[in-house]
Formats: C-alpha cells, sequence, structure tokens
C-alpha cells in the first residue's frame, strides 16, 4: 500500500516536515517536526506544528506516531507539543544514546540527564518494522551527518532526513561531533541501491536562486545528478571532498539551543527555581 503523504517547508529553517498517512480517517506520521524559534527573544512559537495540526484535524487523521530522522541542530523539534495536542509516540534511531553522552558533556547538563535514549518512546534498529495503521513501514540507519540518523522507508517512499538533498545541493554536512563521511557515503549508497523509482523525501532544502523549494526527488535522478554523489564519484573522492567543504562552513544558526532541546525528544529544560527555563551557551568551546 503506497501512502500518502503532505509536506511543510519552513523557509526560515529550510526544514521540510512531513505527514504521511494511510488513509482520510485513518493514521498517519509525523516527520520531523518543526517548532519556531526566535533566536533573539528566546520565544517560541507554534506556528509551523499547527499547521501540522490543522492537516490531522481536516482528514480525520489518528497520530500514531512522531518520528524525527536525528537530533536535528538546525531547528528546534515540535514533538512533544504535538503529543500534548495530538498523541503518538516519539520514536528516533537507537543510537541517539551516543549523540546525548557527547553534548551531555559539551554542555555540562543536569547529573540526572538520562544519555540512554529514555526521553523517547521507541528506539529504532536498523530494519526494525513497525505500523502507521494499515501500512507497513521499517527504519533504516544511516549514520554520517550524525551517528543516529535513521531513513524511513514505507513502501516505495523513502523519507531520508539529513543524508541528500536536491541533486543541485548535494549531500548533508558530516563535521558535528559523531559525524563520518565515510559513514555518509555508505549510508547514501545504501539508499541508491533501492529501485531507482523510490520516491525520497528530504528533511531539507536550501534552494539556489530562481528554483522553489523542492522537499520530494527520487533514486534515479539522485544517481544521474548529484553534485557531490552522482554515479562514478567513489567514496574516497567523495569523504575528501565533503571534509574540504565541511571546514569551510558556519555553524548552524540554531544549533546551541536546537542540540538541547531535541536530545531531549523536543521538551524543554525543567524550570529553575524562578519558574523559568533556561538554555546554555558553552563560550570558546565549539
Amino acid at each position: 500500500m503506497r501512502p500518502s503523504v503532505e509536506s511543510f517547508y519552513d523557509p526560515v529553517t529550510g526544514t521540510g516536515t512531513h505527514i504521511v498517512y494511510d488513509e482520510a480517517g485513518g493514521h498517519a506520521a509525523v516527520i520531523d517536526p518543526v517548532l519556531d524559534y526566535d533566536p533573539k527573544s528566546g520565544r517560541t512559537k507554534s506556528h509551523n506544528a499547527d499547521k501540522v495540526l490543522a492537516f490531522l484535524r481536516e482528514k480525520k487523521l489518528t497520530l500514531d506516531w512522531i518520528l524525527e530522522t536525528h537530533a536535528h541542530a538546525d531547528h528546534l523539534s515540535s514533538a512533544q507539543y504535538l503529543r500534548k495536542q495530538a498523541g503518538g509516540k516519539i520514536g528516533i534511531g537507537a543510537h541517539i544514546n551516543q549523540v546525548q553522552t557527547v553534548f551531555k558533556t559539551i554542555f555540562h547538563l543536569e547529573p540526572e540527564f538520562s544519555t540512554d535514549g529514555s526521553q523517547f518512546d521507541m528506539l529504532f534498529e536498523d530494519k526494525q518494522i513497525f505500523r502507521i495503521g494499515k501500512l507497513e513501514a521499517s527504519a533504516l540507519s544511516v549514520p554520517g551527518h550524525t551517528p543516529a540518523d535513521v531513513a524511513y522507508q514505507i513502501g516505495d517512499v523513502v523519507f531520508i532526513g539529513d543524508t541528500l538533498f536536491m541533486p543541485d545541493v548535494g549531500t548533508a554536512r558530516c563535521d558535528f561531533p559523531g559525524g563520518n563521511a565515510h559513514h555518509l557515503y555508505q549510508s547514501i549508497q545504501r539508499l541508491l541501491s533501492l529501485p531507482p523509482e523510490t520516491l525520497l523525501y528530504l528533511c531539507h532544502d536550501y534552494p539556489p536562486a530562481g528554483r522553489e523549494a523542492c522537499l520530494v526527488t527520487d533514486v534515479a535522478t539522485q544517481r544521474a545528478e548529484n553534485i557531490h554523489v552522482h554515479e562514478g564519484v567513489d567514496e574516497e573522492a567523495f569523504v575528501s571532498m565533503r571534509q574540504k567543504r565541511d571546514a569551510g562552513l558556519e555553524m548552524p544558526v540554531l544549533l546551541l539551543p536546537a542540540i538541547q532541546i531535541n536530545i531531549r525528544a523536543g521538551d524543554f529544560p525543567d524550570a529553575e527555581t524562578n519558574g523559568i527555563r533556561y538554555l546554555k551557551i558553552p563560550l570558546n568551546s565549539l
């Protein structure tokens, strides 16, 4: 059964959020939801998440899952907000514990912060099967951007997170803690070994001037046209390109707030004695 997909693009962070569902009146999963965040004021809003909720209501969908492809560094997750409004379990790749361990040290988080992934309802192992109503889904481990990245395959549709971008943009960076360009190349080859007509739904698009944002491509197009990893580009050439490119990239604008929220499954730190929740900014550390 081929799923139905509705996608939403946030131009502020370049993020794609996808709703995948079996049928109107049926069951759905939301993949990589965005919580709006203003870094100047520290305020959060729910404009993007409310669009998702409106669609769920319009189609009378039961929200089974809120799925993260990884702990994002470029936007805050609205997973907790969606769960409070519509239910559902929050899932991510099983190796999120590695990411939590690294960033607990970097941010010197509270001693009681757990690094076993228990903030999430489900930690998906590679090839683990689960259901979204009538749909059968499978988690695919695709490390490289981070060690915990997963893609979600549902029929001939795959939600690939931060692995590939649109062919004219290329591939994801690998210079965050635990990132590995060799692993990313191997993960990409796993995706590109799928049938050529397989649809690939992206977590991001950063369109060049003159092109509108697009959140879906296919295996055949990526094999032929991806500027970083088209057919004929071997692993060593890719790794060399990726490492040189990453060395010149600036950190994402929202990395510091986003990671602290996203390794908590989209939850905020506990409020302090004055009732306010705080995030940390490590000075001269990263």
